[in-house]
């Protein structure tokens, strides 16, 4: 799926929720989608006034408040559900920490363990947002319906924090010489 699908999905999906402003659905990309996909203003915006030429999205210029509010239209929902029915590919990994890892031969192992105790404190970091956020869906009156797919998306981003403690963990323990390879 093309990056652009893949925008117009985060836009129309969120917009399923409810109508938002431009920038109100940017926040809630990125303080509810934002631990498992990232959109910028710059996608967004483009985004919008694309799904809305395709009669996609409407804007209420009526709405209370600054900026305009956008909403899904029956043609959009039936796009949100086209686009959900479509394969999907899973990215390349990039991961800056593993490339450097790779190659840590070439630097002082202290440096190393640095970027291993970071890791450590950012995935830990990670785990306690991730459990408090748990707790708030598992007590939303919607846990049963929509509820119950935002703690799936969130239980991939806890139990991917948790595996990466338990990596750098056990890193740390291998480059200090208390873990045996393997």
């Amino acid at each position: 799926m093309a990056r652009t699908s893949q925008t117009q999905l985060a836009v129309l999906g969120a917009l399923s929720v409810e109508p938002m402003t431009g920038y109100r659905l940017r926040t809630e990309i990125v303080e509810t989608l934002g631990h498992f996909w990232h959109e910028s203003f710059g996608q967004i915006y483009p985004a919008l006034a694309g799904l809305e030429r395709e009669g996609l999205v409407a804007r209420d210029a009526a709405s209370a408040g600054p900026g305009n509010l956008f909403r899904i239209t029956a043609a959009g929902r039936r796009r949100l559900r086209e686009l959900l029915a479509e394969p999907f590919q899973q990215p390349a990994p990039r991961d800056p920490l593993l490339l450097r890892v790779f190659f840590g031969h070439h630097v002082e192992p202290d440096r190393l363990r640095d970027w291993l105790a970071e890791a450590l404190a950012q995935a830990e970091t990670a785990c306690a947002r991730y459990e408090v956020l748990r707790a708030e869906i598992e007590r939303a009156p919607d846990v049963a319906t929509q509820g119950r797919f935002r703690l799936l998306t969130l239980l991939a981003g806890l139990h991917g924090a948790r595996a990466r403690a338990d990596w750098a963990r056990e890193a740390m323990d291998l480059l200090d010489g208390e873990g045996a390879p393997g």
